[in-house]
């Protein structure tokens, strides 16, 4: 009788389902705050423009003090045409380091090329670093 060959495939597909659940689905619904996720579309969208103002108006003040319109027109000049074509952003996890909570994202472009990673470092609700790699 195969019974217990069937009996057993059962449980196996059962016991993975739930460590599929219990493993996966945290991960699979992690986000950011909404005010985080708000900001860093706002500072994408900055990039997009070449908005040093817009930019930099979520920053503490070194954050402000230490961009310029030169190293802004430097990443768009990079990534401007991609970010045209489409993108979509994937939050990945949040870290403390430093006293900062920092936040984690995928870039990833419609035309299919190179990921890009966003860190966005924030210290009371004030972004100190945003970097792209």
């Amino acid at each position: 009788m195969h019974l217990p060959l069937s009996a057993s495939s059962v449980n196996r597909l059962i016991i993975s389902v739930i460590f599929f659940l219990t493993f996966a689905s945290p991960v699979a619904q992690a986000q950011a705050p909404q005010p985080v996720e708000t900001t860093m579309k706002s500072m994408v969208s900055a990039i997009l423009a070449n908005s040093l103002p817009d930019f930099v108006s979520p920053g503490d003040q070194a954050f402000q003090a230490g961009m310029t319109k030169e190293m802004l027109s430097s990443i768009n000049q990079s990534l401007a045409s991609r970010l045209k074509q489409g993108y979509t952003t994937t939050f990945l996890t949040a870290l403390r380091q430093q006293g900062f909570d920092v936040y984690v994202w995928k870039l990833e472009f419609k035309d299919g090329n190179d990921d890009v990673l966003i860190f966005m470092a924030l210290k009371d609700k004030k972004v100190g670093g945003f970097w792209l790699r």
